[in-house]
């Protein structure tokens, strides 16, 4: 199919969509998606008048992924040109579908961002104010850097999940998987304060508790989380997975020791945590000359 009649017949489909009930929005994006599509194939043929082939949908999409463009926004234009070449095979306008098997490119891995750790242990220093809120959220934030958990982990947290004695914290994870996790001396002191504070109706086993004494929600440690760092002065978004991601690429700076960091996040695979916790490239020059023995044979011969 050439590009002109590929593009003439899209006004066409697009009543067709209308006529199988789909939203006028739904039907607009179509538009824009295979709109975008023309734009690209008109600058990529110039002018030539051959057939519309795999290589030139490989090459828009190529070009879009070159843009930045979200891999969800990439797999979802992608879905709009199939449905369309899949209409103009069965209307026999296409002998064959160029888009079939047709893959987007995926995204490169998006780290979560960490804090300076200067500026993290400032204001966890502050402390918090004596207030039954201020320290149950104190307590909160000190659990994310200090024990790297989840937002999830913390939420799930009961009473007799810490043991402060002990320095110990049981934590149930993805795939209902439990772990130990340490607890710093911090964090212990700041649990200590919150607990004659704590909030619960009756029968209630979650260390963290609302003002209504239930269970404390996701969103509300997220929510109290940005107001507290607004309060520190902090003008940047910090959430609970950036202080989770500061306390294992901290860890991992300190102790160089990956499989330990990976225990305590509680990821079953190891490329999990080689993702999660970024090495700048001298702490892994470092590492190399510690450990390798060619770096070693090296430095002794200068």
């Amino acid at each position: 199919m050439k590009l002109p009649e590929f593009t003439e017949r899209q006004q066409a489909y697009l009543l067709v969509l209308q006529q199988q009930g789909k939203s006028a929005h739904t039907v607009a994006a179509y538009g824009r998606d295979l709109a975008q599509l023309n734009r690209m194939l008109e600058i990529k043929s110039n002018g030539d008048s051959a057939d519309l082939g795999r290589g030139d949908f490989v090459a828009a999409l190529k070009k879009l992924s070159q843009q930045g463009l979200h891999e969800r926004s990439l797999a979802r234009k992608l879905s709009v040109w199939r449905q369309y070449c899949a209409w103009l095979v069965r209307q026999g306008a296409m002998s064959a579908d160029p888009t079939v098997n047709l893959k987007a490119p995926k995204a490169g891995e998006r780290l979560p961002k960490a804090l300076q750790q200067e500026q993290l242990n400032h204001m966890l220093d502050q402390g918090s104010e004596n207030e039954p809120l201020a320290l149950r959220d104190y307590a909160v934030f000190e659990l994310f850097y200090g024990s790297g958990l989840r937002l999830s982990e913390v939420v799930a947290l009961n009473l007799n999940d810490v043991l402060l004695e002990e320095g110990w914290v049981t934590v149930t994870g993805k795939g209902n998987k439990q772990r130990q996790v340490p607890l710093v001396g911090k964090s212990i002191e700041a649990i200590r304060a919150y607990l004659p504070h704590r909030a619960a109706v009756e029968g209630e086993t979650a260390l963290f508790t609302n003002q209504k004494g239930g269970r404390l929600g996701q969103r509300q440690i997220q929510k109290r989380l940005q107001t507290w760092a607004a309060a520190q002065g902090n003008g940047q978004h910090i959430s609970p997975h950036m202080l989770r991601h500061s306390y294992a690429s901290h860890l991992l700076q300190a102790s160089r020791d990956i499989r330990a960091v990976q225990e305590l996040l509680g990821h079953s695979n190891l490329s999990t945590t080689q993702i999660y916790t970024k090495l700048d490239f001298d702490h892994l020059a470092r590492v190399y000359d510690d450990a390798h023995p060619k770096a070693r044979k090296r430095k002794k011969t200068e």
